[in-house]
């Protein structure tokens, strides 16, 4: 018997019958460069891939507790849906963890289970804004700005400087403050690598708190609320000691959205299981809308995550393990760009505070190799691919337009082995560079 082989008629007419919502949405930037770099593997090219923020399984595996709390569960016959803000017996190891690592004890009901980081993301950002209500952020970051799409919001950004490690500072925000429904901070960030300090972050909170008195005091605005993605927290280099904004300033509680979770913490992005950290009423109606979504983290995966929260010993061995490969791997590569750098090729990199990624700054705009002048990031970075066999991502798929040369690379899914080949590679690349002018930086 012949198949059938469906005709879907003309795809663009199909795609212009669709929601304006829906043709605003863009494929990121970083499943772009995937894209390609799987075309290439298959062409049979050699590519070394620094652009996916996940862990490669061959070199950061989940902790055995985890391993062996799902399998456990699983042949328990937990296959059927959870609760749907999550197991209490999670809900409750997730304060019990927070208080060991913050010295902040929330009740079980601020805590709100779901599949990964995303789902507490987008269903915060639907819970607090309505349509046309004012988001603030900062660029580079991740996701925001489809997300402030996807909310109908007006998206502030504000483009932060390299100096500062890319992380906002007080001064750029203050103004903005006053209109403002959400202010969205991530730290250690996403696309960078760096640390929003301590000082910082609680004069920003401080800001938020003297806000929200004064809408009170006026009695005619909704509040402003902070929406924070800690989800690299775990990971910190330098003896760093990530920082609760609740530990740093308790009277921002009722304003603060917390979002954090387990994928990068303990190697399990494919776990997806995330949380929210919010007060209650707040949860309750982000817990409602999660519901209709059916993004709970499944029953099993569950069940291993309570099991190995509720063992500290457990996790500071995984910790130890996890973060001493970590950090060998992003000084490996922070170190080589530096020495780059001082033997006076075109690059310059920041220091990473923690997360999987160094920032890197490749000051080719204008520059010449071979026949290719180079125009802007997106042909910096098809070179690098084509030529080096390196994949990274240009800091214009995490919102930052400007042609500033930036770059991520993620060192989750990379041997050091690889790193230093990567390294040689691109300083090979570098030293045929011509007639380079400068970018602006």
């Amino acid at each position: 018997m012949t198949a059938l082989t469906p005709d879907f008629g003309d795809p663009s007419r199909l795609t212009e019958s669709l929601s304006a919502l829906s043709r605003g949405m863009h494929l990121s930037g970083i499943l772009r460069t995937a894209n390609q770099v799987r075309e290439l593997r298959a062409g049979g090219a050699e590519v070394l891939d620094f652009s996916i923020g996940d862990f490669g399984p061959k070199y950061f595996r989940i902790p055995e507790k985890l391993l062996r709390g799902v399998e456990r569960a699983l042949e328990s016959g937990a296959t059927n849906y959870p609760p749907p803000p999550g197991l209490p017996a999670l809900r409750q190891a997730v304060t019990g963890y927070v208080e060991r690592c913050s010295g902040v004890r929330y009740p079980a009901e601020a805590v709100l289970i779901t599949s990964g980081g995303r789902p507490v993301l987008y269903a915060a950002y639907r819970t607090v804004i309505e349509p046309g209500d004012t988001v603030l952020y900062s660029v580079p970051s991740w996701n925001n700005d489809s997300y402030a799409w996807l909310s109908g919001a007006n998206a502030v950004e504000i483009e932060a400087r390299s100096e500062n490690g890319f992380q906002p500072t007080l001064g750029e925000l203050e103004p903005h403050l006053r209109a403002a429904r959400l202010l969205c901070l991530c730290s250690p960030g996403n696309p960078t690598g760096t640390a929003m300090a301590p000082e910082m972050f609680e004069a920003i909170l401080q800001a938020i708190v003297r806000e929200n008195r004064r809408r009170e005091k006026e009695g005619n605005e909704r509040p402003l609320f902070l929406l924070y993605d800690q989800m690299y927290s775990s990971i910190r280099v330098k003896d760093n000691k990530h920082r609760y904004a609740l530990a740093l300033v308790p009277e921002a509680a009722p304003y603060v959205l917390t979002m954090d979770g387990a994928s990068k913490a303990f190697s399990a992005t494919g776990l997806r299981i995330g949380w929210l950290l919010a007060p209650p009423a707040i949860v309750k109606k982000v817990g409602e809308l999660v519901s209709h979504m059916g993004a709970w983290a499944p029953h099993a995966e569950q069940a291993g995550l309570t099991e190995l929260l509720n063992d500290p010993d457990a996790i500071a061995r995984y910790r130890e393990a996890m973060d001493a490969a970590v950090h060998e791997r992003l000084d490996a590569l922070h170190r080589g760009f530096v020495a780059m750098r001082n033997d006076g090729l075109p690059v310059d990199v920041l220091c990473p505070d923690g997360a999987i990624y160094v920032s890197l700054q490749l000051d080719l705009r204008g520059a010449r190799i071979g026949e290719r002048v180079l125009e802007n990031n997106e042909m910096i970075r098809s070179l690098v691919l084509e030529q080096a066999g390196v994949a990274l991502v240009p800091f214009q798929a995490f919102g930052l337009m400007r042609e500033t040369g930036w770059f991520r690379l993620s060192v989750g899914a990379v041997s050091l082995e690889e790193i230093a080949e990567a390294l040689g590679r691109i300083r090979k690349l570098l030293e045929q560079v011509t007639d380079r002018a400068s970018s602006d930086r």
